[in-house]
């Protein structure tokens, strides 16, 4: 799994973006990609998965 940091997740819209770590790549994350409820600066662990529009971020869990 990778871990990284929410850059901000706006829960009306129901995206938002992760920063990985290492890389500093923002990954794009959908609500529906979710295990936990996150929120700006959450520490998440994560896999990568694909959308129609590239990477994203699946099976997200706060990291406690």
């Amino acid at each position: 799994m990778k871990t990284g940091v929410v850059k901000f997740f706006k829960e009306e819209k129901g995206f938002g973006f992760i920063v990985e770590d290492g890389s500093g790549k923002d990954i794009f994350v959908h609500k529906t990609g979710c295990i936990d409820t996150i929120h700006d600066k959450d520490k998440v662990k994560f896999e990568l998965g694909t959308n129609k529009n590239g990477a994203c971020a699946i099976e997200v869990e706060v990291i406690r």
